[in-house]
């Protein structure tokens, strides 16, 4: 009977995941429906505008060339006009002198004969009719406007759509997930040298294969890549995997995406939970403040509301801790006394694990570290056998140690900027980075026997925290050599029997 309901219930999951994917591409073929519809209507606009861009320069080219014609011709009506009024003047001359030339033949006294003819002759000599040329300035052709658009309409002939490049495909080998960055490269199925460069676009999901229509991020762009691999640096690992495709592009149009491709981006996130924090520590999602009023005023307001409805006066302790809303308190008492702590809202059971702390300049002491769940609300950080950390002290005196079980060692670094925290549940190790250069600051070996939170005590001052990180490289391999490195191969309780060691008071603020 059990066998058969186990077996039952793979084929329930395995249906549930079968139809979850088939509705996912029921999704995106309707994506894909409306895209085409919208895209056609798109591109048909453009074919419009296209032509009719077309027929305005052979509309402009057509009166140009019209007006062209019309002024040549203006201008040689203009010259023929002008030739053709000389002559007729020129022949009406003419014709007036040959009369009168006639007239003079039939004069008979020879002193007035010899007048005419002097006449007749001076007037010949200036005469238009000699010194008119007889030769058209222009023609009639104008086969020199003529066209032949012969070669221009077997172009036209050969419009065609755009060559449009093919589909890259992304290279799954070569991608590499590593550091916070994420690098995609890819190939073409076939060389193309006129392609001018590359888009690649991408987004966070939480959901495993192909890319989903429905809830998902918007697609960022990365437009002009001139290689065929492009590195996405500094992100934030807050999701499970991202989506990546690639389109080619030549100097007019976009080719088709590539199959996408969906890369692992598993990270640590957490945010600091404010519920079960001291009162005197201001708690966003990432970041804490030490807050000297804090205290008074929660528990002043707290206080009223108990006191209200109530005929007896509760103790102060309990008012303060043991009597909050379930909304305000959490799953945990808060902590209290000088236990300025505040935990991570996600606790480790597995794995390899990495986050980074922050403190402000003028903070005077702060820890940072792990802690069972079980870590008591007065308890702080290292001076139990259920945390560990490391403690820097900027008040009085500057101190920096690693504490475990009210112990602590002295550690002889500088105290960087930003402090990487490296936790390998499995393998028992906590390892304290400087985040900027990598170098181990200090490690602690144990055997984790629960879940471990991250734990964070302040006081005057404040940490900002940042997530999502992947376990960096260099401390991947910083920390496969550090077994056999001094001060990190035991736990401090180990080392301090061979150590001078100091206890730790626990009403002690450092």
């Amino acid at each position: 009977m059990d066998s058969q309901k186990e077996a039952l219930q793979r084929i329930i999951t395995t249906l549930a995941s079968k139809n979850d994917e088939i509705q996912n591409f029921i999704d995106t073929l309707n994506h894909t429906l409306k895209g085409v519809q919208a895209n056609s209507s798109s591109i048909l606009l453009e074919l419009d505008e296209e032509f009719d861009g077309l027929y305005s320069i052979l509309d402009e080219m057509k009166e140009s060339m019209t007006n062209t014609i019309k002024q040549e011709q203006a201008r040689k009506s203009q010259e023929l006009q002008s030739q053709l009024s000389q002559c007729n003047n020129a022949l009406e001359n003419s014709e007036e002198l040959l009369e009168f030339a006639s007239r003079s033949l039939d004069i008979k006294e020879p002193e007035e004969f010899s007048k005419a003819a002097r006449q007749i002759k001076d007037r010949v000599t200036m005469a238009s009719a000699f010194r008119l040329s007889l030769k058209p300035k222009v023609s009639d052709n104008m086969t020199h406007l003529m066209v032949d658009f012969s070669q221009e309409r077997q172009m036209l002939q050969t419009l065609k759509f755009l060559p449009v490049p093919k589909a890259p495909e992304i290279d799954p080998v070569e991608c590499l997930v590593a550091d916070n960055c994420v690098t995609v490269a890819w190939r073409m199925p076939e060389e193309d040298n006129k392609i001018d460069h590359f888009t690649l676009e991408y987004r966070k999901t939480n959901f495993d294969g192909l890319p989903r229509v429905k809830d998902e991020r918007c697609w960022e762009l990365i437009d002009y890549i001139k290689g065929t691999d492009y590195t996405l640096s500094g992100l934030k690992f807050d999701s499970k995997y991202m989506n990546f495709r690639v389109r080619a592009c030549n100097k007019a149009v976009a080719g088709e995406y590539s199959d996408p491709i969906t890369l692992e981006t598993k990270a640590l996130n957490f945010s600091l939970d404010g519920s079960s924090s001291h009162l005197n520590l201001k708690v966003d999602d990432n970041c804490v403040e030490w807050d000297p009023t804090g205290g008074k005023s929660q528990e002043n307001k707290m206080k009223g509301k108990e006191n209200k409805g109530r005929s007896g006066t509760p103790s102060p302790k309990r008012t303060s801790v043991g009597s909050r809303p379930s909304s305000i308190r959490g799953s945990r008492d808060r902590f209290t006394g000088e236990s300025y702590t505040v935990l991570g809202d996600t606790a480790i059971e597995s794995g390899q694990h990495y986050w980074e702390i922050r403190a402000q300049k003028d903070c005077k002491s702060y820890s940072v570290g792990l802690a069972y769940k079980t870590l008591g609300k007065f308890d702080q950080l290292g001076k139990t056998n259920t945390s560990w950390c490391i403690h820097v002290n900027n008040w009085l005196q500057s101190t920096f140690a690693a504490k475990h079980n009210n112990k602590a060692k002295a550690l002889d670094v500088i105290v960087p900027e930003r402090i990487g925290v490296f936790c390998d549940f499995d393998g028992g190790q906590l390892s304290f980075y400087n985040a900027a250069s990598k170098q181990l600051l200090y490690s602690f070996k144990t055997k984790f026997t629960q879940p471990v939170l991250p734990g964070f005590m302040i006081w005057c001052g404040g940490l900002s925290l940042s997530t999502g990180l992947q376990v960096p490289s260099a401390v991947k391999t910083l920390q496969k050599h550090e077994n056999g490195m001094s001060g990190s191969t035991s736990s401090l309780n180990n080392v301090m029997q061979k150590q001078d060691c100091r206890l730790i008071e626990n009403d002690e603020k450092d």
